[in-house]
């Protein structure tokens, strides 16, 4: 395929050294567009690049990266996307998330596919960038501010920009915290937050007036009509306009994949008080990407509690299940406002959800005690909002929960209930009876997360009990859509997977932005690409730090191949260590990787990695 493209690309990276103040602007690599598209394929290529192995996350040797894609901020269904990427304070590995917002836009109007940000500013900063000006600007007062206070103050600043900021957690560097946009809005899950932190970089400002550059407008404008079109016409799309991910909660009951009491069931008595027709009577309005009509953010008032009155709580499913079931809360105010004391602070949802359930089991069984941690109950909103305060003030037992579940239990105990994958807390899925979906979040590229891991809908059509090498097809199927071709070419996913628009379509959307002729086929290459690079990341970070790789790196807690479910239609029954292992092993024949989940030499050099072969040799990762 040529790799002269006409479109879709702005074709140029702006690179911030926060240390000098200084910026400069480079071309966007031809090739590495084409081979990566961009988004989280442009962001781990340029970690890969730049950082020297073994680089501290916290360090101002570390880089963060904001990359869009080439259909990032067209005309055609939720194309505000861009990925925040760097190395991870709470993985060590590959880290990135996605986030729906208008500095997605903004950026490719300034005329930029990705920012990349080093070094750390001399006091704590804004960094504005308004097409080709680009200024380190001192925070001031924004320093210490909680996220939407911080939002609120910029837009009138700078009106129409996008801002992407951090909250006092960042600043306090905990490692479960995300970077924040548009009041709910958040990405980053694996501390990326904490890197903005480490930076002295409070928030982005981004702002550009130019036009986005489509090979062919016409055929790209008239795709973006069929798009729109065929989501109202979805079946589904009435009551998705209603309740959003919110449905999941009853649907998640219904299947026995609730998280509940820290993972230990997947039924939850108290379902129906965190369900989406209880949400829908406290909805006071709705949120989306830029350019979306399917919009997913739930917009909610808190009825009673300590933020009884606030109509600013943005609510889907993982955060309603990580911070209720999950919990033993059954009652939807205590879940609005836990989720929107982490989004005013900057704590990741999912994350504390998981480090409150860790915590309050680990004093019920005595490894922590009440002194410390505070009195926590299964059910108790109070207990667990004074522990999730800590957290964000860094105060006490509060600054070492924010090293998320795995550094807890590993200071206390209690390995075989912390419920992470590689360092990344789990999404709000539990998986003691889908052995594929544990799969799925076992070899998650950044840890368990439930955009690259969303199998479990696939599997329950398939048969739970299945354990077929086409079950690990299946799966690699869907990495390659949700977590290679979404997060790299700057569209949501939610279109695809909730109401059908077809993949196909996508394709023909990106040929009429780019005039490139890519097919299904070359899209899965991508995709390849972009895992192997990832997990090339993993290997190299953790050769370099000393800790090594082996394939227990992709297998999911102990607690759901030891502790069997004892409620609801499967009680009694648990993953099988030898069925995941036939499973693993199946996954990693199929993406060309060893048995210890290497990618091997040969799949390196076939998918144009050569390079990056080299580069975990010199580590001294054998790839024979």
């Amino acid at each position: 395929m040529s790799r002269e493209f006409s479109g879709g690309w702005s074709g140029r990276i702006l690179r911030v050294d926060l240390s000098r103040g200084s910026h400069s602007v480079r071309g966007l690599d031809p090739k590495a567009a084409v081979e990566l598209l961009g988004g989280r394929g442009l962001a781990v290529k340029i970690l890969w690049d730049e950082l020297e192995p073994g680089t501290d996350p916290l360090s101002p040797d570390n880089v963060l990266v904001l990359a869009v894609g080439p259909l990032t901020g067209f005309q055609i269904p939720s194309s505000g996307k861009m990925v925040i990427a760097s190395k991870s304070p709470l993985t060590g590995g590959y880290g990135d998330g996605n986030v729906g917002t208008r500095a997605s836009v903004q950026l490719k109007r300034a005329g930029y596919d990705a920012v990349v940000i080093y070094g750390r500013a001399p006091h704590p900063s804004v960094l504005v960038i308004e097409d080709d000006s680009v200024q380190v600007k001192p925070a001031g007062d924004l320093w210490g501010a909680d996220a939407y206070s911080v939002e609120e103050t910029l837009e009138e600043e700078h009106p129409g920009a996008g801002v992407l900021c951090i909250g006092p957690a960042g600043e306090r560097m905990a490692r479960i915290t995300t970077v924040l946009s548009e009041r709910g809005r958040a990405g980053g899950r694996p501390g990326m937050g904490a890197v903005m932190g480490s930076k002295n970089l409070k928030a982005v400002v981004i702002k550009g007036t130019g036009e986005l550059r489509a090979a062919d407008p016409d055929r790209l404008a008239d795709l973006g009509r069929e798009g729109y079109q065929f989501l109202r016409q979805a079946d589904g799309y009435e009551f998705w306009m209603r309740q959003g991910t919110m449905m999941t909660v009853e649907w998640c009951q219904e299947n026995s994949a609730l998280p509940t009491y820290n993972f230990r069931e997947g039924v939850f008595d108290g379902w129906e008080g965190i369900s989406g027709y209880v949400m829908e009577e406290r909805k006071v309005g709705q949120k989306g990407c830029p350019n979306c009509n399917m919009v997913c953010g739930m917009v909610c008032e808190v009825r009673s509690g300590p933020m009884a009155g606030r109509r600013d709580s943005e609510l889907d499913y993982e955060n309603c299940a990580m911070l209720g079931s999950n919990l033993g809360i059954g009652d939807m105010d205590w879940v609005l406002t836990l989720n929107l004391l982490a989004d005013e602070k900057g704590l990741d949802t999912i994350s504390l959800g998981s480090v409150l359930g860790f915590a309050t089991e680990a004093v019920q069984r005595g490894l922590i005690s009440e002194e410390k941690a505070g009195r926590l109950r299964w059910g108790d909103g109070e207990a667990m909002l004074s522990l999730a305060e800590s957290i964000a003030s860094a105060e006490g037992f509060g600054a070492q929960a924010g090293m998320g579940v795995r550094a807890l239990s590993q200071a206390y105990g209690g390995e075989g209930f912390a419920m992470h994958v590689k360092g990344l807390e789990i999404s709000a899925y539990d998986c003691h009876t889908t052995p594929g979906m544990a799969l799925a979040f076992g070899t998650s590229p950044i840890g368990a997360h439930h955009k690259d891991a969303w199998f479990i809908s696939w599997e329950l059509k398939m048969g739970r009990d299945l354990i077929t090498r086409e079950k690990v097809e299946r799966l690699v199927e869907m990495q390659r859509i949700r977590g290679g071709f979404f997060e790299c070419a700057g569209v949501c996913r939610l279109p695809w997977i909730e109401l059908g628009l077809p993949v196909d379509w996508y394709v023909r959307c990106l040929n009429a932005a780019t005039g490139l002729e890519f097919t299904e086929e070359d899209i899965w290459g991508i995709a390849d690409r972009v895992y192997a690079l990832m997990r090339a990341f993993w290997v190299r970070e953790y050769a370099a730090d000393g800790r090594g790789w082996g394939r227990e790196m992709d297998v999911p807690p102990a607690r759901w191949f030891d502790e069997p479910l004892t409620k609801g239609p499967f009680a009694g029954e648990k993953l099988s260590r030898e069925a995941y292992d036939r499973l693993l092993s199946w996954y990693y024949e199929l993406r060309g990787w060893n048995e210890r989940g290497i990618p091997r030499r040969s799949t390196l050099e076939s998918l144009g990695l050569g390079y990056v072969a080299e580069g975990l040799e010199r580590v001294g990762v054998s790839l024979s």
